[in-house]
């Protein structure tokens, strides 16, 4: 069965590519589909064959020559080592357009993630509820945190904040930040960093439409 501690071992770039294979087989189950093979799922995720079966070797799955793998199997073993079968609580810190949307975003519990509440100094959306999710001060997460016991916290601030909230959210109990922010804080050891910066991304989109 898959183990969680293999995180440390598959290199970075495999572990990006799981969720599409999970997110095509999925698919291919809701069509009535049973078996696949990794040459079916590289002529749809545009990854070759052999590099989907090292892949999925990470996760201690092996498919049947000249048939492929049981779909059910490898959507159980694939949602377990990705950690979406597991509830993470998490906390999110600026509730503008973008923080209120990710409150919105109900699809998220699906992969796992459960967004239990937002923080923002606006007094105007302190104590209001979006998506039935409520709305606090920030200066209240520390002390509300000792009960919500939320690890993950999803940062929208605005960028000159950005690693003043981190700091003040570590020190409340998070130990994962997810970063929207186009600022690279720095997190102690032990603390987990992912950034995704819209903005990185629009820049090589944008970059790649002009040349």
């Amino acid at each position: 069965m898959a183990d969680p501690h293999h995180f440390a071992k598959i290199p970075e770039p495999a572990l990006r590519r799981l969720p599409w294979y999970l997110s095509y087989v999925k698919l291919l189950r809701s069509q009535g589909e049973t078996i696949v093979s990794s040459t079916r799922i590289a002529k749809k995720i545009d990854v070759s064959a052999s590099q989907i079966a090292k892949d999925l070797s990470y996760v201690d799955i092996h498919g049947k020559t000249r048939v492929g793998y049981d779909i059910d199997e490898l959507i159980h073993v694939l949602e377990t080592f990705l950690g979406f079968t597991q509830t993470h609580r998490a906390v999110v810190f600026g509730v503008g357009s973008l923080g209120a949307a990710l409150l919105s975003d109900s699809g998220l519990e699906q992969f796992g993630l459960k967004i239990i509440a937002g923080f923002d100094v606006k007094e105007s959306l302190v104590n209001k509820k979006i998506h039935s999710i409520p709305v606090f001060h920030s200066g209240e997460f520390i002390e509300r945190n000792r009960e919500m016991a939320a690890k993950i916290g999803i940062l929208t601030v605005p960028p000159g904040s950005a690693q003043e909230v981190s700091e003040y959210m570590i020190r409340g109990g998070i130990k994962g930040i997810w970063n929207f922010t186009p600022f690279r804080i720095r997190v102690p050891e032990g603390v987990v960093l992912q950034n995704t910066s819209l903005y990185a991304h629009l820049a090589v989109m944008f970059n790649r439409l002009l040349s």
